[in-house]
């Protein structure tokens, strides 16, 4: 068996990768020290443990001995865990657009020079030439020839690479300008022009969550009540609730949806896909009622609790292949579901109706005459479905459960407890001690000695630093830890690290991804997950308007004014962005008072805070100004149902 440097790292993406014969460095300062002194070209491999690609490559390329003896003689090989350093995979995903002026992924293969400029990216490539399309061994040995033979060309093509990066990152830095007053409708606007009136959702194949817009949908609705608005929001988080996409059976959600139907998905369920999606669907179900989305809060937490999480944290994802078989764990072939259910007391005509309802048939809507269940029209009582979805779990308990990739993040988590403030809020209030459980675990593990960090990994010691969504959604997690609990040590801590953050990421109205030598310009457009970035800019003009910090307030302003440009021309990509603006413009109201009187306030509309002080009496304030003051509960439920 070969071990390589892998075998040190913490990361279980790079562990799986430990005992591959190819000689892999973690990104570390030896590796290029190594790259320059040798003068050998740096093949630089992103991925991370559940991503199903990044699996097809490993077996088919990184374990083989052939390939792996070109990149151990020429090359200095890199292997990075995206999850573990998404500010250089956000920059190299940067340069794929550039160079193949189209999106990139994972698995990601760069090829670069020892001063880490690029020459060649690709994504996935298969170990030799196949269909027409040349492999990973014939690239490798035409790029070596390339670096030896024709040296300058290659430094020539990699530094204009390199200038064209400089350039995106400048753009993205703005100039003032005033955001359109009509910016909501025509933030719903642009999602309707690509809303899929069918399957709903925005655009086709593949086809992703995007709970950021349907998030935002929902408060474009309670401000202007635009049913436009709810009614896209409403269909489709009905459409994914009953779709593939869902894990009808044991709750909780896919990445995405690799058809336009939300049939089939890819079957890796992520903490954040889960995480934002439970924060709306419990703001759905607060506006709507609909048992369903209810439903999907209750039981996709359940799921999240019974699958990631450990010590009241939670892990990063739970992989799409069981056994090397993608999807194997949560598909159905119909002869043994029916078998089950007959033998599970379900009369035969009963139990075909139970799989009618499931989608589970017996041609199957996957490979090899398997199905993934999706809800269809049939009528079936609510108690034989919570039976029939009990079989049907011990069914799949016959086989592996997916790796579960370890780690636990502190952007992530906190993620993951924001959702469960919602749920508290929204659905059920025993969610609130949940939350604040997980809260404290997560600062009682990931902050110590004064430093806060980006992940941990249990019995490991913490290595790597927290980068700026780590502050930016953890501070969003805390400040809504200070509203439940009005316990002022969380507001206390949010405050520091916004300070923190904005002496780490932060210059002249723009946001940076890290504070290493790595300086990546933050997107505040929404992708995966919502932007760090954008989230920062609300968190400081929250905390400017609690803590009274004018600078800290201003400094968000700033930021909203340099990037209103991008609201403007391309407002649905910019959703969490959007949501400060609005915050700014409709103006932060804080109720202050006493922590007695304060906790009989319940519900409070988005942009409206608590903050406890000496006061008997009920002060509303502003930024600069307080406009109203009562000793009556009344009379201020009455004032803050008339504010936004």
């Amino acid at each position: 068996m070969f071990t390589n440097r892998l075998i040190n790292e913490d990361s279980p993406y790079l562990k799986q990768h430990a005992h591959n014969p190819v000689d892999w460095y973690p990104w570390s300062k030896e590796a290029f020290k190594k790259a320059k002194k040798e003068d050998k070209p740096i093949f630089l491999s992103i991925g991370y443990s559940t991503c199903h690609w990044c699996h097809v490559m490993e077996r088919e390329s990184f374990e083989n001995e052939e390939i792996a003896k070109v990149l151990n003689e020429n090359f200095v090989s890199i292997k990075v865990d995206r999850e573990e350093m998404p500010q250089v995979d956000k920059y190299y995903q940067d340069v794929f657009y550039v160079m193949r002026k189209r999106g990139g992924g994972w698995p990601l293969s760069v090829v670069m020079t020892p001063d880490k400029e690029v020459f060649y990216i690709d994504t996935y490539l298969p170990p030799f030439d196949r269909y027409g399309r040349p492999g990973l061994k014939r690239i490798l040995l035409y790029l070596l020839d390339l670096y030896k033979n024709k040296k300058d060309d290659v430094l020539k093509s990699a530094r204009s690479v390199d200038e064209a990066m400089k350039r995106i990152e400048s753009s993205k830095i703005g100039f003032r300008e005033s955001v359109n007053e009509e910016i909501l409708k025509l933030y719903t606007d642009r999602i309707e022009s690509s809303f899929d009136k069918v399957y709903k959702g925005i655009g086709s194949a593949p086809k992703f969550p995007h709970a950021s817009n349907w998030n935002f949908l929902l408060d474009v609705y309670k401000i202007n009540r635009d049913k436009r608005a709810l009614n896209m929001a409403f269909e489709t988080l009905k459409a994914m609730a009953k779709g593939g996409i869902y894990d009808q059976i044991e709750g909780g959600f896919y990445r995405y949806s690799v058809d336009e139907r939300w049939l089939i998905p890819h079957f890796e369920k992520m903490l954040y896909t889960n995480a934002e999606l439970i924060e709306t669907y419990a703001k759905a179900y607060e506006i709507t009622k609909d048992e369903l989305f209810k439903e999907v809060v209750e039981d996709s937490i359940k799921n999240i609790f019974e699958r990631f999480r450990k010590e009241n944290l939670f892990f990063s994802a739970s992989d799409a292949d069981s056994d090397g078989e993608e999807g194997k764990y949560f598909l159905f072939l119909y002869e043994d579901a029916l078998r089950e259910l007959i033998e599970g007391e379900f009369e035969k005509k009963e139990a075909k109706r139970i799989l009618k309802y499931f989608g589970i048939t017996m041609m199957g809507n996957f490979e090899n005459y398997l199905s993934n269940p999706h809800i269809t029209d049939i009528e079936i009582s609510k108690e034989s479905i919570i039976k029939a979805k009990e079989i049907l779990r011990k069914n799949r308990e016959k086989r592996n459960y997916p790796f579960i990739d370890y780690k636990i993040l502190t952007s992530w988590n906190a993620l993951m407890i924001k959702a469960l403030f919602e749920a508290g809020r929204f659905v059920n209030e025993s969610y609130f001690e949940e939350a604040l459980k997980s809260l404290d675990a997560l600062v009682a593990n990931l902050y110590k000695e004064g430093v806060l960090y980006h992940q941990f990994i249990f019995e490991k010691p913490l290595k790597i630093k927290a980068v700026l969504e780590d502050y930016a959604f953890l501070i969003d997690s805390l400040i809504e830890g200070y509203q439940y609990s009005l316990d002022t040590k969380y507001l206390d801590l949010a405050y520091q690290f916004a300070k923190e953050a904005k002496s780490k990421f932060y210059e002249d109205g723009v946001w940076y991804l890290s504070d290493d030598e790595f300086k990546t310009v933050a997107p505040l457009e929404d992708s995966s997950y919502k932007s760090a970035a954008a989230l920062m800019i609300e968190n400081c003009l929250v905390l400017g308007a609690l803590r009274g910090d004018l600078e800290l307030y201003n400094d968000a302003k700033e930021s909203l004014s340099l990037n209103a440009k991008f609201l403007n021309r391309y407002p649905s990509a910019y959703p969490t962005l959007l949501r400060a603006f609005v915050a700014d413009k409709e103006k932060i109201v804080v109720v202050k008072s006493t922590k007695d009187n304060l906790s009989k306030l319940k519900n409070l509309k988005s942009f409206i805070y608590k903050s406890v002080s000496d006061d008997d009496k009920y002060l509303l304030c502003h930024m600069d100004s307080c406009f109203f003051y009562s000793s009556s509960l009344e009379e201020i439920e009455n004032k803050l149902e008339n504010i936004i």
